[in-house]
């Protein structure tokens, strides 16, 4: 009985898999085939400004663009291997959630959107998405990967409870009153030449004045 055949992994695919990860093994994990699979296609379609395969483009041997801060000031190559935290082979009592999310984006686990509506957008200041790790039987100590998913603030609002405390929420609708500032200075935003460019392109800096954000809402 002949088994159902593997699918073809185009160049398109390869891409965005290229896109939103940082290594090869986080690739094939993105796409959902084998290592061995994806590096056989990858293999096959070369970059035009470099003239290497893909493959050889995305090779991340060093951990290189994996952000080191986003785990706890941790080396990666401290840490155990998230597959085997995913499968219970590992006691998690030394890592916490934030570690555990950043891997779980970095190393192309899990997808960096909603899993319930799909959000994605990323703030244009730091690029991030707003997410929040859920763990779905409540436990947050059970790191099982069927116990994970990445839900937006809206979606866990709805469906898991409040994102903010009472004292929490009270605290932010007070600081956005009218007279905030009244007696206090505007916060300041500090940003780098990388998101200064990011927002002319957007069409969100005023050339005119140096610290000038333009809201669009």
């Amino acid at each position: 009985m002949s088994g159902r055949k593997p699918k073809i992994l185009t160049k398109e695919d390869i891409l965005r898999a290229m896109k939103h990860t940082k290594s090869n093994r986080a690739g094939a994990r993105y796409l959902g085939c084998s290592y061995q699979h994806y590096k056989k296609y990858a293999k096959l379609y070369k970059d035009t400004e470099t003239d290497k395969t893909l493959f050889d483009v995305h090779l991340n041997q060093a951990g290189k663009g994996i952000r080191k801060h986003l785990y706890g000031g941790r080396n990666v190559k401290d840490l155990a291997p998230l597959l085997d935290i995913l499968e219970g082979r590992i006691d998690v009592a030394n890592y916490t959630p934030d570690i555990l999310k950043a891997r779980l984006i970095e190393e192309g686990f899990l997808k960096e959107e909603c899993n319930c509506c799909g959000f994605s957008e990323r703030r244009v200041v730091d690029y991030r998405v707003p997410l929040i790790l859920n763990f779905k039987d409540r436990n947050n100590r059970n790191w099982l990967k069927e116990n994970l998913e990445f839900l937006c603030y809206n979606c866990y609002f709805l469906n898991v409870g409040n994102v903010w405390s009472n004292n929490q929420l009270a605290q932010l609708e007070e600081y956005t009153k009218k007279d905030t500032y009244k007696n206090d200075d505007k916060p300041e935003f500090d940003l780098d030449e990388n998101h200064i460019e990011h927002l002319k392109e957007l069409g969100l800096w005023d050339d005119s004045d140096d610290d000038e954000f333009i809201d669009r809402l």
